[in-house]
């Protein structure tokens, strides 16, 4: 378990925490061959964006000029488009996607209220406008958007393993990821349903402070001081779970929701979420177990026990006043 996290931080070190921003692009109808364009591309520093363009099938011509600005973390054009003929059937590609690293997320509505949701990725850069397509599609895409979020999210999955570090026993451990479940679910629906609404600078501060707390839980627990994580583990990871639910939510803010398929889209999103959590759980119970079974636990314990609490706890005031300093970018 302590190697995984110094791999874990190691990771955190190079990547900026939480990074889950793929590019967004949103098709709607809006005349006679006629679509309103929305194309959302992560910033990267200063007035810089993803060399990400789209490209419209041959015909495609712009009806407006468009309008562009960096809005937040995000480069955001407007424009209005005609497509001879309709797009029903056509290509459209992302210019720039092979090899870059980047995802997009693609939502093509139509005039009857259905949308086309497309994930794509460098190994897939184009896709083909569809007459119409089922809440499988939808459901699939948001579970792996899920999953996706949560293995990206150097944070979330920080916070998870400075939990697995202080609890011990099974039924423990259990209670513990179970109540972190539940905790964030309700706050994911609720601020993606416009029932809770927060800034998400100060969310997200929050979060790193939620994880500093931890490292001061185990720091006390290694030195035999039952901390309250320690004492009541569910209680403190319901608490925190709520907050991280916001997170969650803020993300798929990033998103946006299929309109015809919002409860599918919804839920897949938080199922996602969940299988990455627990696979991400399984991993980390799987190497303690494993390193016990090889006999250098008592090794790796003896170098990395004094460390770990201070290495998570820097990590996290670190990430702290880093979003802290968002508050007035």
């Amino acid at each position: 378990m302590r190697f995984l996290l110094a791999m874990l931080l190691l990771a955190a070190c190079t990547a900026h925490a939480d990074e889950f921003r793929p590019a967004y692009l949103e098709i709607r109808p809006a005349g006679a061959e006629t679509y309103d364009l929305l194309w959302k591309v992560p910033a990267v520093g200063g007035d810089r964006r993803l060399a990400l363009n789209v490209r419209l099938p041959p015909g495609g011509s712009d009806v407006t000029a468009p309008l562009a600005a960096f809005v937040g973390a995000a480069h955001i054009e407007r424009r209005r488009i005609r497509q001879p003929g309709g797009l029903e059937g056509r290509t459209i590609a992302i210019d720039g996607l092979a090899g870059s690293g980047a995802e997009v997320l693609a939502r093509i509505e139509r005039t009857d209220g259905t949308a086309q949701v497309i994930r794509l990725m460098p190994s897939r850069t184009t896709f083909v406008v569809e007459a119409s397509t089922g809440k499988l599609e939808v459901a699939r895409t948001y579970v792996l958007l899920g999953i996706e979020h949560i293995l990206l999210g150097v944070d979330h999955l920080l916070f998870v393993l400075a939990l697995l570090i202080i609890v011990r026993g099974g039924t423990r451990i259990l209670l513990t990821v179970t109540a972190f479940t539940v905790a964030h679910s309700i706050t994911l629906v609720a601020a993606t349903l416009g029932w809770l609404a927060l800034p998400g600078a100060p969310v997200e501060a929050a979060i790193a402070l939620s994880i500093a707390f931890l490292a001061r839980e185990i720091a006390m627990s290694w030195r035999g001081r039952a901390g309250l994580t320690e004492r009541m583990p569910w209680l403190v990871a319901f608490v925190f779970g709520l907050l991280h639910g916001l997170g969650f939510a803020g993300a798929l803010g990033e998103i946006g929701l299929p309109s015809n398929a919002i409860p599918v889209a919804l839920l897949c999103f938080n199922v996602g979420v969940e299988v990455g959590q627990l696979l991400f759980v399984a991993a980390v119970l799987v190497a303690f177990e494993a390193v016990r079974r090889i006999g250098i636990y008592r090794l790796i314990r003896a170098y990395t026990r004094p460390a770990a609490p201070y290495a998570i706890g820097i990590l996290a005031a670190f990430w702290f006043f880093d979003r802290l300093a968002g508050f007035w970018a």
